[in-house]
């Protein structure tokens, strides 16, 4: 149910999707309040499988891709191919706010779920629609996942690799989840105009638009004629001082040095060679990338020679700019990562901790994750609301409808 004191407490949410990016935008609308009514099919949304059935997913005891991305949420199921189905859907479209859909259109169109469809329904609605490719276009009517769309169709993927090397193959939902954040923008944007205009509207994303978003410096580079060739490797960057670098105890770092003349000297006493400033061969930012095969040589003996804690607190005390190149075994330990707020705790016994959603407000926390709902688990309770009559539920049950 909704949560009083929450930014979007009294928003009720119709969440008919699956696979990733739009149910991950309906959690973030429920962590800050929202009524979230996921409405699965009767076979359940496959998601809840998904750590099973892909070959990509982490196994464990937990569920945790269903809880994560189903948190807080009430599930209906409604067989949308049967008639009497589709008329109950219509009467919580009517009780509702905002529709998230991510079926491809023909399909959107076959079940009569197009926004159209629900505009005449409720006026007021705002129909958020996720696509693998945008509405229109050639490749409208594609069935596109982050891996494929944002990914590889963006240009990402190429951009990342290697020269001579294969492209790497994201995670899975790396994509997904930043498209959701896209997704959430929109629907409260739309929320916004309706505040302006009494109207309902139409509002979407695509993973592929989110892709090349995310592409941005190289895609838009293309855009006017401009390419880099592929990735040198570590051994031959094109700068020594934006590389990575592994430690003694087998992490790697990031170095990231933008303001190359300020920050040289701090680069070369943190790694016990103070002499390099005075070097000719590494004088200037461009004798440094003249030789960077030579300089990445020299700082990966010296990185190599230390663990990351001595690195750690050396370069942080030259104010030196470098990331630890994390590993996903690190983040139950990683203290930052709960004091930021990016781990909490839950509601749920099985999960004690999980991943918030990255918006932070001054005036709310968001709630506190409860478990996802099991297949149907509030499908009569929904229905009540929604005006129906403990006859017509009964007669959706019987139907088939209601499983």
């Amino acid at each position: 149910m909704t949560e009083p004191g929450l930014p979007l407490a009294g928003l009720r949410v119709l969440d008919i999707s699956s696979f990733i990016a739009a149910p991950a935008a309906a959690v973030v609308l429920g962590d800050w309040g929202a009524d979230v009514i996921k409405i699965e099919g009767p076979d359940g949304d496959p998601n809840r499988r998904i750590m099973h059935d892909s070959a990509n997913y982490p196994k464990g005891k937990v569920n945790y891709p269903w809880h994560m991305d189903s948190r807080n949420k009430r599930s209906l199921v409604l067989d949308l191919k049967k008639p009497d189905g589709r008329a109950a859907l219509d009467r919580l479209i009517v009780a509702s706010d905002v529709l998230i859909c991510n079926f491809p259109p023909l399909v959107r169109d076959k079940l009569k779920l197009g926004y159209d469809d629900v505009k005449r329904v409720n006026p007021k609605m705002i129909y958020a629609s996720l696509t693998g490719y945008g509405e229109s276009g050639p490749d409208r009517d594609r069935p596109g996942f982050d891996v494929t769309a944002y990914f590889a169709r963006s240009g990402l993927l190429d951009a990342q690799r290697y020269e001579g090397g294969p492209p790497g193959v994201p995670v899975p939902a790396q994509g997904d989840r930043a498209t959701a954040m896209t997704l959430v923008s929109a629907i409260l944007m739309g929320l916004m105009q309706r505040m302006k205009t009494g109207e309902g509207s139409w509002v979407g994303t695509s993973l592929l638009g989110n892709g090349l978003w995310s592409c941005g410096v190289v895609a838009q580079a293309a855009l006017v004629g401009a390419y880099l060739p592929h990735r040198p490797p570590p051994e031959q960057p094109r700068s020594a001082l934006g590389n990575i670098y592994r430690t003694s105890d087998d992490r790697w770092l990031q170095l990231t040095i933008v303001r190359e003349d300020k920050m040289w000297p701090g680069v070369c006493e943190t790694i016990g060679q103070p002499e390099l400033v005075d070097d000719p061969r590494f004088a200037t930012v461009q004798d440094r990338r003249e030789r960077s095969g030579k300089l990445a040589t020299i700082l990966r003996e010296a990185f190599a020679g230390r663990d990351y804690e001595h690195w750690r607190k050396t370069m942080s005390a030259h104010g030196i700019t470098f990331g630890v190149i994390s590993r996903p075994q690190d983040v139950p330990d990683d203290q930052q990562a709960v004091a930021c707020g990016a781990v909490v705790a839950t509601a749920i016994a099985e999960m004690p901790k999980t991943l918030s959603n990255p918006i932070r407000l001054s005036f709310a926390e968001q709630q506190v994750a409860k478990s996802a709902p099991a297949l149907g688990q509030h499908s009569d309770e929904i229905l009540a609301e929604a005006g129906l009559s403990p006859d017509e539920i009964a007669a959706l049950h019987e139907s088939g409808a209601v499983p």
